[in-house]
This record gives C-alpha cells, sequence and structure tokens, in this order.
C-alpha cells in the first residue's frame, strides 16, 4: 500500500482503469481494495470486471456473464485469455455482454481481456477459474447413463442402446449435434516435444433435436479412429461447424472409449485389450523409474488423516462418503498426496482397511497404486505429464481396463504401479493457536501471550514461509472489551506463492482473501492457486496447502479464530516466530530475532515481551488494510500495541455464579477455565476446550509409527499376516511336499528390521 494515496488528497480527474486493473495510480486506485475504503478510480467498475458464473471446467464451452454495464448492442465483443486464446463473444437483448470460456490446458485463475472494438484493444480484464474436469458439478455436464455400459461395451455381455442426457435449457436452439473428441500426447516421453491434444474425431449425430437426451446403438468405429480409446462427447448448438473450438458446448465426462472401438475389438475383447496391456507393459519398460521419487505412504490412516498438509481424500474412497471403493475391494479410506513429485509429476495413492492398516499391492488387489501421472496435475502444466486428469487416464486408468477390466492380466498393471509401504514416511509437526491466543510450539511447549497486535507466528528461511497473525481485543457477551485478546485474522505466503488471508470481518463473518480479494466458495471449494492449494468445507474449515509440504488450517470458533501450522521434516532447525524453533529441543523455544534465548520458565510479563519483540512490520505485513479501521489501528497504529496490558492471571472467585458453571463445563481442562474467566462466556471456553482436544489428538495421530516394511511369501508357499508395524507377526507354512529352512515366523523390531531370516520352501 503506496501511503500516498492515503495521504493527499484525492484528485481524480486523469487517472483510468482502462488497462490497468490491479494497479495502484497516482491519483486513484484500481485494485480490489478500493471499493471498501472508496478511493476507487471514477471507471473502476466499468473495466474491472465482475463474471459470473467465476469458473468452468478447463474443457472450455461454458457462457459466462459480464456483470458490469460497458457496451451497446452494435459492440464487436472478444473475449481473449492469457493474452493469446481468442474466443467469442457477444451481448445479449438485455445489453449485458457475454463470453465463452475456452479450452484450456491448465486449472487455476486465468487472466482475461475483452474487446469492444473487434480486437483492437482490450481495455477490460477479468479472470476466470479453470477447473479440473471430474471436480466440475455433474449438473454441467452431460450424463452417460450408466457410465459402465459405455465403458464396458463390446465385452460380455455388454450391448443394446447406450443412452445420453443432458440440461435442455443449456441451449437455445432447437437442433445439436453430438461430437466425439479423442485425447493423445505425442512425442517422446519426459522430452520438450512431448504435447497434449484434445482433438475432433467425428460427428456422432447431427441435428437432432435439443430435448435433452439421445439414444442410439454404437457402430464400430471405421480406421483409424479406433485407435482412440480415450475420449469425451460434446454437445454443440447445430449452426456451428464441425469440431469448430472453443463454441458454447457441454461436455460429457472422460471415458474409456470401449462403445466405439473397431471390429478388432468386439470380435475378441480379451485378445484386443491383452495384446494392448502387454504393449503398454513394454513402454513402460523403458520409462524411467518414478515410484523411486513420490513421497511414502503414512503408516496408519489416523496418520493419513491428519497429514492434512501433503494429503487429502481420494474421492474414489472415501470414509466420510460410506466407503464405496470399486477399484480398491477391501479399503475403507484412501488419500492422494497433494503434490506432484518434483522431476516426473507423478501421484502418490495410499489406501487403508478397517483396521487402519495399508493395504499394499503385494498382498491384494484392493491395495492402493501409484500415479505415473498426478491425476490434478501439476503446475506449470500445459504439457504431459501435468494436464490435469487427462495426462492421468492415459498413463495410469486406460492401461487399468487393458490389463484389468477388459482382459485378465492384472498382474502386469501391478508390477508397473505397486504400492509404496511406509518405511520412509516421516509425519509433520504440528503448532496451533486458539482461544485466548493459547499457543502450543512445535517441541510441545504451551504458553499464553495476549498482546493486541499483528504477529510472525512462524517464518522459515527454507522456503520463505511466513504465517502470521492478528489479535484483537475480546468482548464481554454484553459487548464492552474485555482485557484479553483472541486471534481475529491469519495470513501466509510461501516463496512467491499467492497470498492467502483468513480473517473475521467486522461483523463476524469468516472470509478467506486470495492477493486482497475475498474469495467466493459458492461454485468451487477447492482451488489450484499459485505455489499453494485452497480447501474450503462447509463447516468454515479453512486448509491451505504450500508447494513444500507445509500447510496450515483455520477453523472460526467462538468468534476467535484457532489456527494449526504442520511443518515437514525438513523444516527441522529452520524455523522462528511465536511457535519457536522446531528441532524437539524445547530450552530454546524464546528465541529472538538475533538468535538470543530466554528461559523456559519465563514470567508471563517476560513471555509478553517476547511476543511483543515478534510483532511484524509494515513493509513485511501480508495482511490486507481495506477499511479504515484497520488502517488507522494496524497500518498508521503501532504494530503491537504497548500501552494495551492484558489480565495475566484471571480471579477465580468462589462466590461467583459463572465459576460454578465453569467447573462443570470445563472439567480440568485450565485453558477453558482460564478463557471462561478472562471472557466471563463458556461458548469461548467451548471452542478452547474443543481445540485443544483437537490438538491433543493430532499429535497423537502424529506421533511416528514404525514399520519394518512389506514381506512376501515363499516361492511354493504361503504366508499370515499383512501387517508390517511394530510389534505385528507374520508367519509361513510351505505347501503340501515342501519343507520350510529359515524362520517359521518373523516380528517386527524396533530398530525396524525383522526378527529371523527370510524363509525358504
Amino acid at each position: 500500500f503506496a501511503s500516498v494515496v492515503y495521504n493527499k488528497p484525492l484528485n481524480r480527474a486523469q487517472d483510468s482503469c482502462s488497462h490497468r486493473c490491479g494497479e495502484l495510480l497516482g491519483t486513484c486506485s484500481c485494485q480490489v481494495t478500493c471499493q471498501s475504503l472508496g478511493i476507487c478510480c471514477p471507471d473502476y467498475k466499468e473495466f474491472c470486471l465482475q463474471i459470473s458464473p467465476y469458473s468452468g471446467s478447463l474443457m472450455g464451452g461454458k457462457d459466462f456473464l459480464i456483470e458490469n454495464k460497458i457496451l451497446n448492442a452494435s459492440s464487436v465483443l472478444m473475449c481473449r485469455f492469457k493474452k493469446k486464446i481468442i474466443t467469442g463473444g457477444y451481448v445479449a437483448k438485455d445489453g449485458k455482454a457475454h463470453c465463452i470460456s475456452p479450452l484450456l490446458y491448465e486449472t487455476g485463475f486465468i487472466p482475461f481481456e475483452v474487446s469492444a472494438d473487434g480486437g483492437l484493444t482490450f481495455p477490460y480484464s477479468g479472470t476466470w477459474l479453470s477447473v479440473h474436469h471430474s471436480k466440475v458439478s455433474d449438473g454441467e455436464k452431460c450424463t452417460l447413463v450408466n457410465q459402465t455400459k459405455w465403458q464396458y461395451y463390446g465385452t460380455p455381455g455388454t450391448d443394446g442402446n447406450l443412452t445420453l442426457t443432458w440440461a435442455h435449457q443449456a441451449f437455445a436452439e432447437t437442433h445439436v449435434n453430438i461430437e466425439v473428441w479423442g485425447y493423445r500426447e505425442t512425442g517422446d516421453s519426459y522430452t520438450e516435444n512431448w504435447l497434449a491434444d484434445w482433438k475432433y474425431l467425428y460427428t456422432l449425430a447431427r441435428e437432432i433435436p435439443n430435448t435433452g437426451k439421445f439414444s442410439f446403438i454404437p457402430e464400430p468405429a471405421e480406421g483409424s479412429y479406433s485407435t482412440w480409446d480415450f475420449g469425451i462427447l460434446r454437445i454443440t448448438p447445430s449452426g456451428y461447424s464441425d469440431g469448430q473450438s472453443n463454441i458454447l458446448s457441454v461436455w460429457s465426462s472422460g471415458h474409456a472409449l470401449a462403445w466405439h472401438l473397431g471390429k478388432d475389438f468386439r470380435n475378441d475383447p480379451n485378445a484386443w485389450a491383452t495384446a494392448k496391456c502387454i504393449e503398454w507393459d513394454r513402454k513402460e519398460e523403458k520409462l524411467p523409474n518414478f515410484v523411486e521419487e513420490i513421497i511414502d505412504c503414512p503408516c496408519t490412516l489416523a496418520q493419513a488423516r491428519a497429514d492434512t498438509s501433503r494429503f487429502h481424500t481420494d474421492y474414489g474412497c472415501d470414509i466420510e462418503k460410506g466407503s464405496v471403493c470399486t477399484y480398491h475391494p477391501g479399503a475403507v479410506h484412501c488419500v492422494r498426496a497433494i503434490q506432484a513429485s518434483p522431476q516426473y509429476a507423478s501421484g502418490q495413492q495410499c489406501c487403508y482397511d478397517s483396521t487402519g492398516t495399508q493395504i499394499l499391492t503385494g498382498d491384494s488387489t484392493g491395495g492402493s497404486t501409484p500415479d505415473r501421472a498426478h491425476d490434478w496435475g501439476s503446475p506449470p502444466f500445459m504439457k504431459p505429464p501435468r494436464i490435469p486428469g487427462f495426462s492421468h487416464w492415459l498413463y495410469d486408468v486406460i492401461s487399468f481396463y487393458y490389463c484389468c477390466l477388459w482382459s485378465d492380466n492384472c498382474h502386469f498393471y501391478m508390477k508397473r504401479r505397486p504400492s509404496s509401504d511406509c518405511r520412509m514416511y516421516r509425519p509433520p509437526r504440528a503448532a496451533s493457536a486458539f482461544g485466548d491466543p493459547h499457543f502450543f510450539t512445535f517441541d510441545g511447549l504451551n504458553f499464553t501471550f495476549k498482546g493486541q497486535g499483528e504477529y510472525t507466528l512462524v517464518e522459515s528461511d527454507l522456503t520463505s514461509l511466513r504465517v502470521q497473525g492478528r489479535t484483537q481485543q475480546a468482548r464481554f457477551p454484553n459487548g464492552t472489551a474485555a482485557q484479553v485478546t483472541g486471534l481475529s485474522a491469519v495470513a501466509m505466503q510461501e516463496n512467491d506463492s499467492d497470498v492467502i488471508e483468513v480473517r473475521y470481518s467486522e461483523d463476524l463473518n469468516l472470509e478467506v482473501l486470495l492477493n486482497q480479494k475475498v474469495v467466493d466458495f459458492s461454485e468451487q471449494r477447492w482451488m489450484d492457486l499459485e505455489g499453494v492449494f485452497l480447501h474450503y468445507t462447509a463447516d468454515e474449515n479453512v486448509t491451505v496447502m504450500f508447494s513444500s509440504g507445509s500447510g496450515v488450517e483455520i477453523r472460526g470458533s467462538g468468534g476467535f479464530l484457532s489456527l494449526t501450522v504442520l511443518l515437514p521434516e525438513k523444516f527441522v532447525n529452520h524455523t522462528q516466530g511465536l511457535f519457536g524453533v522446531m528441532n524437539g529441543n524445547t530450552e530454546d523455544e524464546y528465541t529472538f530475532k538475533n538468535k538470543t534465548t530466554m528461559p523456559v520458565h519465563a514470567s508471563h510479563r517476560q513471555l509478553f515481551e517476547f511476543g511483543a519483540h515478534w510483532a511484524v512490520e509494515n513493509g513485511t505485513s501480508l495482511f490486507t488494510y481495506d477499511t479504515e479501521s484497520l488502517l488507522n489501528h494496524f497500518f498508521y497504529g503501532e504494530k503491537h500495541n504497548a500501552s494495551f496490558l492484558p489480565v495475566f492471571f484471571p480471579h477465580e472467585d468462589p462466590a461467583d455464579p459463572l465459576v460454578k458453571e465453569m467447573v462443570l463445563f470445563c472439567d480440568s481442562d485450565p485453558f477453558c477455565r482460564f478463557d471462561v474467566l478472562t471472557t466471563r462466556s463458556l461458548q469461548v471456553g467451548s471452542s478452547t476446550r474443543r481445540s485443544h482436544q483437537n490438538h491433543k489428538l493430532l499429535v497423537e495421530n502424529l506421533k511416528p509409527v514404525i514399520s519394518c516394511g512389506w514381506l512376501d511369501h515363499p516361492t511354493n508357499g504361503r504366508k499370515n499376516g499383512t501387517n508390517y508395524l511394530l510389534g505385528s507377526t507374520v508367519s509361513f507354512i510351505c505347501n503340501q511336499g515342501y519343507e520350510l529352512t529359515g524362520s517359521k515366523e518373523r516380528i517386527c523390531q524396533v530398530t525396524g528390521a525383522w526378527s529371523g531370516d527370510t524363509p525358504s520352501c
């Protein structure tokens, strides 16, 4: 924030937001914060576009409305994405402008501009959110009725009619075409000339009535078309030419094109698929081994669900949704590694059974399989194997159809996609802050710091990670100010990622800001951003996942924020701030910027000084000051309010009726008791107690677990036991007529090694 804008009288005569959205100009602002501050240039709303809807599939073809009034009916509209992809636009009868979203090979916020003079100038600008095709709501796609039938068509027992349905009101026109598109990746793997391509193949049905339903009996595709086995259907108004790009469209989901494959598939699907499976296996043989560089799986389901900065629910097998795990029989929950691996952009998957034990492909076809191409794609996208969803289909899904679903050769697939066990997995460390701020450091020390201001919670020289917290004075239930504070905002960034801020607004609504702009989660709850993923749940839980594997979880509770920071092991000895130095030693938790330390048994007043020392400065603040009150209190005011003296020891008066309630309510939780007494609110006490319990449970779930690694059965024998963690036993039996040498049973020991010797029969 250049303070020049706030200090000089605004003379708004000359500056314009044309071509300048997001900038701070000499006399006024075109930044998103200008509206609440009342310093926008007069034409801000004309040039800086608001759109609805703001998101859609990366396949494109979605019509969105520009809410600003910019044009007249005679304007010739063009929309340009990323300075290069031009799509059509139009002005509707009501005078509102519309754009059509383009086919993109990436996800995330995409800048676009609009021209009203046929492409001479593009002064209007905004952003469009491109979304993974599987994460778009079903209502935006056309539906393959009984999708399994489409994907198994022509295999024994699957024939007859196929039906496609769609929302007919998506098109004003009376007739539509249905096209078949195929996806391929050409060139040499892992080189510059490796390219991704969606290609129009042929029109399945032309000029059919737009009734929202179409049924047909599929014919085997002719000639070279039958070599395309992964693709998608597109419905467009009939007036357009075949395969015309970036026009109003409704796409199906991507699927295995069994229904269109040629006569050779229909005549003998098993032989066709077996040949394809063996060909895939030979190709894999020549590709680099990606399994060596992907992160190991958490050892237990509890670890997997606690490590939220690095693993996220795999929607194909979710314990919260009834554990419908089609591809992983025997599993109750699977997770995927959030970040793709650094060199090969590969993905990890980890599945667990009802006892919380990892299921491995070495023991069961329900085991988790890693992915050569991460399902979500990965930055910088654009090229294989980083194309969201579709690279994954080509390397990891269609091959599963060849080997496991259309033929009985699953051993080929499992050999190339073996589960990772958890011998190398190291859980992250957690630090938390909640209530009338109570701090729990990475090394397990806790203290209460009730300063008022903006402070560094943790920063790291390893990845330039910064997490900052703002505390504001709490209010008693009657509205008067209490002499204590609580977290009201948290802002964070790593390297040059987008800046995320979570805060309570002045009317106590939880807001999430992305680069100073309030995020609307009405269409998408998961966002792929620059250097960071953002996830928002219905119960106002925000998870921020940075590319280093560090993450922050924030919950609104009882008018204060509670937050947890998770850091992987590589951050050991690389942190400082209120959450201390993460190194397993509590003696140096109270370390100042100049590396001097304060004793662990410091007094409340000394702790208050330690906290004040970590106040942020305007130059390094990540917060957004978009109201008069925030500017006055935190931008122009002190970053640490030295004149605010909190209550250090609340008085417990036995005659106080609240004390009786508190004792029953808080039980023995000291933080709950403390906060009830300082805020006179059982609600605050309740959320403090819940946050404290959550933190203890998280630390418990993230304790390291010793694994001795997977054991195979002996040739001509079998084994009993599929748990490879500390204390578990695996026993071995030989088939009839064979004799066992070596150990009959082996126990996983505290050293991480199995007892005894490898058995043979």
